[in-house]
């Protein structure tokens, strides 16, 4: 096997697993660092930010120890890491460890700059393989699972990682720096928009009726593999020349403003467009030419003294360690533009900026550094055969839709129920208190209500930073229920309605921000239970504005659901923010609505571990008789759900 082939794989490898340490790092900086909002949104991000700049300093190590050394012992830490995070309990332990694994991800890949001056196929597959596998595992990381399929997957790309980094490079020559720039911003794009499963099931979602408001689909994967192929062809096949070389930059930028535009019925051809974009502006910095990459006497022995030990290439080489350095911080840089992208994007969640403009800023970014390269040919030989790695990675990605678990659709049972037991729950984007993804959790307290509706607040679909799950379809698999999803702060975040019964006329009202950051909407169905009978259901999360109730919203929400139930019986719940008593809470009561959880008051429901604050609730109308509410004890969120039985109307 050639050096380059053996290289491009363990780089590819590593991208896995370091994506793999970013989805348990990432949310642990918002559940545990955070401690659920409680921890100001600027020392999070500064913290999240001071181990990338930290990396700055891995170049400087690299020249003094040596790149053989320094790689392989982070490669060791990456992958103790990597496997260590399936077996933690959560809390501190986890972060520390996501954290020792992402600082020693930074540094190998500072190490792997050093002595690679070709990185782009390597970091095309590895963005694409992982892409794939993360369809193919349905959204739901290895790094969660704790079954013996996960811990042997997980075990045999750990090993063929170690063992793909412990063999010799070939040599390196001068390059590759506008390459290596351009991995921190490729991961964020590739992450948040291009190679990303759930946004694209979620996007898909959004198609079904094309009315504002997400359904279950079918062959929500659908458009995965279409990504993944379209990116790594534009990727492999090397850059172009003349105007065509500008397509890339061109696709990559609208393909970016389309998903800075927060429309959900956009996503499926903005991902299309940067997956495309994206390939084709790596290819245009896969510069280095043959002359570059043949092996000098130089060369080889600065290799003999890289794999000695030695401070890489040395001696006769001085240009090589100068584009080794460069190489170096490089990479290091670019992974510092990933985390102020990440920072910026979602920080806006908390301070109330506009942050559509930072995929776009990056993507140019990307396309500047891009289009700064030099046109040159291809180091040959071929480091992958273009079109067998982009089919068999494609196949791969292809098995997701073909796999996938499709909810069913709802169906009427035999006449109307007698009874409707309901079950809202602030999921917390399905992390529970020891900030491990805890979907089992949630659905085990859920399943145990025996719920016909159940509501969720906090529903995520997609976001880089809470580790790219789809957590709505994940749920509705485990619950065995289809879902209508409304977008609050953007089209993958938001609430949600699960029902056992069909479902029609889904309508959503987005409620004034009043000066809170989140924002906030109103989701209302309508349950067909059979023989012209109907129970209309509203699902909100109300977002206070600092240092007031939501008493804005909590008047827009009873207005809303109360108009589209137009004298149906009604059900209105979630976590609404406010308790029994407050100006916020009068504000269902007087508009004709009976508090559902009034028999068992106090009904405390957050914190989940010691829950102290009455703030999910669940009101009806007047005609609909209310039994056995219950607030079931857990920590698969920070909040505890509520539940109710309700006895429909005599007909």
């Amino acid at each position: 096997m050639r050096y380059r082939h053996l290289t491009t794989g363990s780089l590819a490898l590593g991208v896995i697993l370091l994506i793999d340490v970013l989805r348990v790092w990432l949310p642990g900086i918002i559940t545990i660092f955070g401690q659920a909002a409680s921890t100001p949104a600027e020392l999070m991000g500064a913290f999240a930010l001071g181990w990338f700049l930290l990396a700055l300093a891995a170049p400087a190590l690299v020249r003094r120890v040596g790149a053989r050394p320094v790689t392989v012992v982070a490669a060791v830490v990456l992958a103790a890491a990597r496997l260590a995070l399936t077996a933690t309990p959560g809390g501190r332990p986890q972060l520390w460890m996501a954290t020792a694994g992402l600082l020693a991800g930074l540094v190998w890949l500072v190490g792997v700059a050093a002595r690679t001056d070709a990185p782009v196929p390597g970091l095309a597959l590895g963005l694409a393989a992982n892409a794939g596998v993360h369809a193919l595992l349905d959204t739901y990381d290895l790094v969660w699972r704790g079954d013996w399929v996960g811990w042997l997957l997980s075990a045999v790309a750990v090993t063929l990682f170690l063992l793909g980094t412990a063999l010799p490079s070939e040599p390196a020559g001068s390059g590759g720096a506008r390459a290596w720039l351009l991995a921190g911003p490729a991961l964020l794009l590739a992450g948040m928009v291009a190679l990303a499963p759930a946004l694209a099931r979620t996007g898909t979602s959004y198609l079904v009726a094309g009315d504002g408001v997400a359904r279950s689909p079918l062959f929500g994967l659908a458009p995965v593999p279409v990504a993944v192929a379209g990116f790594l062809l534009a990727a492999l096949t090397g850059p172009r020349r003349g105007w065509v070389r500008l397509l890339g930059p061109a696709a990559l930028l609208a393909g970016a403003l389309l998903f800075a535009l927060d429309r959900g019925d956009l996503l499926v051809p903005a991902i299309l467009l940067a997956a495309v974009g994206l390939g084709a502006c790596l290819a245009l910095t896969d510069t280095a030419t043959s002359a570059d990459t043949v092996a000098t006497s130089a060369d080889t022995a600065a290799v003999s003294a890289d794999t000695a030990g030695g401070a890489g290439p040395a001696g006769g080489a001085a240009g090589d360690v100068r584009w080794a350095g460069r190489r170096g911080y490089a990479v290091a840089s670019g992974m510092v533009v990933f985390a102020l992208g990440a920072v910026a994007y979602y920080s806006a969640y908390d301070l109330g900026y506009p942050n559509g403009a930072v995929p776009v800023a990056v993507a140019a970014l990307v396309a500047v550094v891009a289009l700064a390269a030099r046109s040159a040919a291809r180091p040959t030989p071929a480091p992958l055969p273009p079109l067998r790695t982009t089919a068999a990675v494609t196949v791969l990605a292809l098995l997701a839709p073909l796999l996938a678990d499709d909810v069913p659709v709802a169906g009427n049972r035999d006449g109307p129920p007698d009874r409707l037991t309901v079950v809202a729950y602030n999921i917390r984007m399905g992390f529970g208190l020891d900030g491990r993804l805890d979907l089992d959790g949630l659905a085990d307290v859920v399943e145990r209500q025996r719920p016909d509706v159940v509501l969720l607040s906090e529903v995520d679909r997609g976001w880089l930073l809470n580790g790219g799950h789809d957590t709505l379809d994940l749920l509705a698999d485990r619950l065995d229920m289809p879902y209508v999803f409304a977008p609050a702060a953007d089209p993958v975040w938001g609430d949600a309605v699960l029902s056992r019964w069909p479902v029609t006329d889904p309508r959503t009202l987005p409620l004034p921000a009043v000066g809170a950051p989140t924002g906030a909407q109103a989701l209302a169905v309508t349950l067909d239970l059979g023989d012209g009978v109907r129970t209309a259901v509203v699902s909100t999360h109300l977002q206070p504005p600092p240092d007031r109730g939501p008493v804005v919203q909590a008047r827009a929400v009873a207005d809303f659901a109360t108009g589209y139930a137009a004298g149906r019986p009604l059900v209105v719940a979630g976590d609404l923010n406010t308790e029994p008593g407050d100006e916020a809470f009068g504000q269902f009561t007087d508009a004709g609505l009976v508090d559902a959880l009034a028999a068992a008051r106090p009904l405390a429901t957050s914190p989940a571990d010691d829950p102290r604050q009455q703030i999910d609730h669940v009101f009806v109308s007047p005609g609909l008789t209310a039994t056995g509410p219950v607030a079931p004890r857990g920590t698969a969120s920070d909040h505890l759900p509520v539940a109710v039985t309700l006895a429909l109307p005599s007909r």
